[in-house]
């Protein structure tokens, strides 16, 4: 680093140094002055990650790393860009504001330097390094911002498929899972993380995977039936799939999809007949006499 480099960097910092309360001030203020720079964000909170912020560039402008090198390493800055941009994922934000919001904060510190001096290349030089930083910055919470809304997102679906694929205890040691729509890989594993926990906890022998309310049978439901039913049986417990109307024979047959070696029925009733022929349990009198 060359020594006028250096001094516009000992500028900056002294400047973030000395006005650090007036530039987060003005950085709140930016943002309340344009609304869609907030993000849903209220005042009690950008006040925090403004002090949060700039403290932390004044911590990373004062290490030895080269200024294009301070948002990406210096942990504490690049914490609090990431902990900004993720709050306001949450919040609903978009990304853009959210970058937008970051790079605000340029001109809240470039009019703290211009306080401290009128030299105007030492002012296009302090611009060049807040420029430097302050799109390092903007361009990681942006990145963050959309990986954590994506995950938000995965969580959610997540959540979504653990509601729409709930496991039922029909009888003593007999447990359904009724499923509606389509049967995709993500759900298949939510089925049966979902099922495999339920067997373990209740000491199942029986599963029913009841498929009335999925529309079509092709080749990849059927792996992810034929899957879920091989992890069952690795538990310990039989399985049986039912829903199987004439229309999804059909299809089966013409696929060539080999269910031979799975007890299937027509209907949920039958199925839970069965189950309860291979649990020995005879009905509602050996149920309430069943050991818990």
């Amino acid at each position: 680093m060359s020594s006028s480099a250096a001094d516009v960097r000992q500028h900056v910092t002294k400047a973030l140094q000395e006005r650090a309360d007036e530039i987060a001030d003005r950085w709140v203020q930016l943002q309340l002055d344009r609304a869609a720079l907030r993000g849903g964000v209220d005042e009690r909170e950008l006040r925090e990650e403004a002090d949060s912020l700039v403290a932390a560039l004044l911590a990373g402008l004062g290490t030895s790393l080269p200024v294009e090198q301070v948002v990406a390493s210096h942990a504490e800055l690049n914490r609090a860009v990431s902990d900004l941009s993720l709050r306001r994922a949450r919040a609903g934000a978009t990304p853009t504001a959210t970058s937008l919001a970051v790079l605000a904060l340029k001109e809240a510190l470039l009019e703290a330097v211009q306080e401290s001096t009128e030299d105007t290349g030492e002012l296009f030089s302090a611009a060049l390094l807040i420029n430097e930083l302050l799109d390092a910055a903007g361009a990681l919470s942006f990145a963050t911002y959309v990986e954590g809304r994506e995950e938000i997102i995965r969580r959610q679906s997540r959540q979504l498929l653990e509601v729409s694929t709930p496991v039922v205890r029909l009888w003593h040691r007999i447990l359904a899972v009724p499923l509606i729509g389509t049967l995709d890989t993500a759900r298949t594993q939510v089925v049966m993380e979902n099922l495999l926990q339920a067997i373990g906890e209740h000491e199942a022998q029986v599963a029913i995977i009841d498929i009335t309310g999925v529309p079509t049978v092709d080749t990849a439901v059927a792996q992810h039936l034929m899957q879920t039913v091989s992890a069952v049986r690795l538990m310990g417990a039989d399985c049986v799939i039912s829903g199987i109307r004439p229309t999804i024979a059909q299809t089966i047959a013409q696929l060539g999809i080999d269910l031979s070696n799975i007890l299937t029925r027509a209907t949920l009733a039958d199925a839970l007949s069965d189950a309860m022929k291979i649990t020995g349990d005879a009905g509602p009198d050996a149920h309430a006499l069943a050991p818990r």
